[in-house]
C-alpha cells in the first residue's frame, strides 16, 4: 500500500478512536442523568451511543486491517474490509434507530393503557445541550476527515455522531415540551425520540446504499474517470483512451483502461508507453493503488 493511502488509514484511525473516548463519556453521563432525571429519551439516547462505540471500534479494526498490504491470498490488498465495515455500520445505525423506535413506542403505548407517565426533570436539557454541542461538532470534524481520504467508513462512524446529535435535538425538544405544556404533555419525551428515528433511518439508508455500491464495485465519480482518461490522452503516444473503469477498494481506487497507440511502433515501444500512462497517473491526486493499462494498436 502507497504511503499516501497509509496515511490517510491512520488519519482515521485516529480520528475514530477520538470518536470512541467520547461516546463512552457521554453514553454514561446520558444514561445516568436519564434515570436520575427519568427520561427515556435520554435513557435511549445513552443507549443508542452505546452502539455507536461498539459500532465505531468495529471501524476502526476494519480501517486497520484495510492499510494492511496486499499478500499471496489478497493480492488486491485489503481494502474490502473497509466497504465491509462501512456496511455493518449502517446496519448497526438501523438498529440503533429501532431499538428506541420500540422503547418510545412501548412507552407511549403502556400511557395509553393508564400507566402514570414521567415528567423528566429540568437538568436533563442541560446534559442534552452539551450533547448536542459535542456530537455536532465531532460529525463536522470526521465527515470532513471522511470526504478527504475516501473513507465510507468513516462517514458512517461520522453519520453515527450526527444521530447522536439528532435523537439528542429531539429529546431536548420533547423535555422541553413536558416541562412547559404541564399535566398531558409527559409523553412528548417519547414523541420526540420516536421522531428522530426518521432521520436515524433516512441516514442508514443512505448509507447502506453508498456501501453496498461500493462491495459491489460500483464505478466511482465521472469526474475521477475523466480525469483518468484526460491525462492519459496527454502522454505523448497515445492517440486515444476509452473503455476506463474505476473501481473503489477501501480508501484506494483501483482503475483499468485501454489506451490506442500507433500499430507501427515496436512492442518495446508501446510498452514504455503504457508504463509512462501508468507512471503519470499513480503521480495524480486521485487515491490510486493500481492502474492496469490495455494496449490498443490504431484501427488504421
Amino acid at each position: 500500500m502507497s504511503d499516501k493511502i497509509q496515511a490517510k488509514a491512520s488519519e482515521g484511525q485516529r480520528a475514530v478512536l477520538a470518536g470512541v473516548f467520547l461516546n463512552l463519556f457521554l453514553s454514561a453521563g446520558k444514561i445516568t442523568g436519564g434515570i436520575i432525571g427519568r427520561s427515556n429519551a435520554l435513557i435511549a439516547d445513552g443507549v443508542e451511543s452505546l452502539l455507536d462505540l461498539f459500532s465505531s471500534l468495529l471501524i476502526w479494526g476494519a480501517l486497520r486491517y484495510a492499510a494492511k498490504p496486499p499478500d499471496e491470498e489478497h493480492p488486491y490488498g485489503h481494502g474490502k474490509a473497509e466497504s465491509l465495515a462501512s456496511l455493518i455500520g449502517a446496519l448497526v445505525l438501523a438498529i440503533a434507530g429501532a431499538a428506541i423506535a420500540h422503547t418510545s413506542i412501548t412507552q407511549l403505548a403502556a400511557v395509553a393503557h393508564g400507566a402514570t407517565p414521567h415528567r423528566p426533570s429540568p437538568y436533563t436539557l442541560l446534559i442534552l445541550l452539551g450533547v448536542i454541542l459535542v456530537k455536532e461538532s465531532l460529525y463536522q470534524v470526521m465527515a470532513s476527515k471522511a470526504h478527504r481520504i475516501g473513507s465510507n467508513a468513516l462517514l458512517a462512524d461520522a453519520w453515527h455522531h450526527r444521530s447522536d446529535a439528532v435523537t439528542s435535538i429531539a429529546a431536548f425538544i420533547g423535555i422541553s415540551i413536558s416541562l412547559v405544556g404541564g399535566h398531558g404533555y409527559e409523553a412528548a419525551d417519547d414523541w420526540a425520540a420516536l421522531f428522530a428515528c426518521i432521520v436515524i433511518f433516512y441516514s442508514s439508508f443512505n448509507m447502506l446504499k453508498l456501501s453496498l455500491g461500493e462491495m459491489m464495485d460500483a464505478q466511482v465519480s465521472d469526474e475521477a474517470k475523466a480525469t483518468i482518461l484526460s491525462e492519459a490522452c496527454a502522454v505523448p503516444g497515445v492517440l486515444s483512451a476509452e473503455k476506463c473503469r474505476v473501481r473503489k477498494s477501501g480508501l484506494a481506487y483501483l482503475a483499468d483502461l485501454h489506451i490506442r497507440v500507433s500499430g507501427e511502433i515496436s512492442v518495446r515501444e508501446g510498452h514504455g508507453i503504457s508504463h509512462a500512462v501508468k507512471d503519470r497517473l499513480m503521480a495524480l491526486t486521485l487515491p490510486l493503488e493500481d492502474v492496469t493499462v490495455h494496449l490498443e494498436p490504431d484501427k488504421k
